[in-house]
């Protein structure tokens, strides 16, 4: 996880931050192939937007693609200069639909390191909140907790979901007509 306190998030503090955080973890990639076919190259770029209700209109020549970069669908995230960026560095933006399972995740972790860095805590300043955020984030960086589709929490919801029906969930296993 990657995340920076900040008193406020507008596009001018937001897309500095995620160039510089995305130009680091292009750096840790291997190095692109030589963009020695160009068809090819347009052709990996289109492979993600099959399907899409709204594709993205992609340059004649594109770098070649290194990175797919999960988004919710927020106007910033759709500026002409940070998707341009974006496509110059091979980097590919996806966007979530509204209430998409990728933003539900990206919004649980949200939720639980928010809790884990301000529970029992009373702030007395802004900056105390963004310490102990960021601090939550190095905690979860340090061991970070695996996200399992139908993992723990599911079940803890399906058995509670049953405890609601109420009933004694008793079944009778094979039937034998009554004998007069």
């Amino acid at each position: 996880m990657r995340a920076r306190g900040v008193a406020g998030a507008p596009n001018t503090v937001l897309h500095p931050w995620l160039c510089a955080e995305l130009t680091a973890i292009l750096a840790g990639l291997p190095p692109p192939p030589p963009p020695d076919d160009p068809d090819a190259i347009r052709a990996a770029w289109a492979i993600w937007q099959a399907g899409l209700s709204r594709p993205i209109t992609v340059r004649a020549v594109m770098p070649p693609l290194r990175l797919l970069l999960v988004l919710d669908n927020l106007a910033g995230h759709l500026t002409p200069a940070l998707v341009l960026w974006l496509f110059d560095h091979g980097v590919m933006p996806l966007y979530t639909p509204l209430g998409g399972s990728w933003l539900n995740m990206a919004e649980s972790l949200q939720r639980i390191v928010v809790r884990r860095a301000l529970a029992g805590q009373h702030p007395h300043s802004q900056a105390e909140v963004i310490t102990w955020l960021e601090e939550a984030v190095a905690g979860w960086n340090a061991a970070p907790t695996p996200f399992v589709w139908g993992g723990k929490r599911h079940e803890r919801r399906v058995r509670a979901r049953q405890r609601r029906l109420g009933g004694s969930a008793a079944t009778v296993a094979d039937h034998q007509p009554f004998a007069a």
